[in-house]
């Protein structure tokens, strides 16, 4: 479990996490660097983690 949520658990109160950096923390305990790992789509280059995507330091440790 990380970040918090209110009583009712519908807002974020601590630790917000987005789904590009859940992307990118999985795919760095996969071995697999977030930032390289693209697929092509229509001619076009894209990252599963898009431009946004960061590893979730605090629960790697």
């Amino acid at each position: 479990m990380y970040g918090r949520t209110d009583d009712f658990g519908y807002n974020i109160v601590e630790d917000p996490v987005n789904v590009h950096d859940l992307h990118a923390t999985m795919l760095h305990l996969l071995g697999i660097e977030h930032t390289r790992f693209t697929h092509r789509f229509e001619g076009r280059d894209f990252r599963l983690t898009d431009i946004a995507g960061e590893v979730i330091k605090p629960l790697l440790a």
